[in-house]
């Protein structure tokens, strides 16, 4: 497995040479820096540390920035793990670019969901209405009975659907394809939507499915339409 961190910027839609229109997210990604090595001797598993975009020294703290000097970086924003056999070959300090993957790769996004406030169970858990029909109920939108379990202590039980904070969980979206790749500007292109808000931090890994790899859609370029029609 490998992967990388980046920020969702929005969405777009790019074309192929077929004419086939594909709804594509982008991700910004700066280079990423590896802090830091786990070993099964020191650590007992394998994984590397990546960080990622700056932040000033005043802004930090003592342990942030001796951990960031290993590397020969500054100190870091974010800084995730990953279980990544495929990067153990990186050295500590070295830069992570965006064409550590490529065209027609498989993978898994994983961002922090859209926060949502407070809601209710209709918007929070698709719960049906009441009826509203006749005036035979003023119940239409309010939760119903809850301890209604067969028990006749009224316990309502654990994971009962009820109005809450809606949103902001950790999620992934499994199995999207990667429609481009641009490592001189510093992006990817992924194909559909992926978890979390605009800016949001994004993490790209090899996807957990069987299929690792599929056939990269030829895209429309724009630039070489550009040149010819000069």
């Amino acid at each position: 497995m490998k992967g990388i961190l980046g920020r969702k910027l929005g969405m777009t839609q790019v074309f192929t040479t077929n004419g086939e229109l594909i709804p594509v997210t982008v991700v910004e990604v700066k280079p990423n820096v590896v802090l830091q090595k786990k070993t099964n001797e020191t650590d007992g598993y394998e994984a590397v540390q990546l960080g990622y975009e700056d932040v000033k020294e005043h802004r930090s703290n003592k342990p942030a920035i001796g951990h960031a000097k290993k590397a020969n970086t500054a100190p870091k924003h974010y800084i995730r793990e990953i279980k990544a056999d495929e990067m153990m070959d990186l050295e500590v300090g070295a830069e992570v670019k965006a064409d550590l993957f490529k065209a027609g790769d498989m993978v898994d996004v994983q961002g922090i969901s859209k926060g949502h406030g407070y809601t209710g169970t209709i918007a929070r858990y698709n719960a049906h209405r009441g009826p509203e029909s006749h005036g035979g109920s003023k119940n239409v939108r309010h939760i119903g009975s809850l301890a209604t379990t067969g028990r006749n202590n009224g316990r309502i039980e654990k994971n009962t659907p009820m109005p809450g904070h809606d949103g902001v969980y950790t999620t992934t979206n499994q199995n999207l394809t990667v429609v481009k790749v641009d490592a001189e500007e510093g992006y990817i292109l992924i194909k559909g939507n992926v978890p979390g808000p605009k800016k949001g931090l994004v993490m790209i890994k090899t996807t957990v499915k069987p299929v690792k790899e599929t056939a990269a859609p030829e895209l429309v370029s724009y630039a070489a339409a550009e040149e010819e029609g000069k």
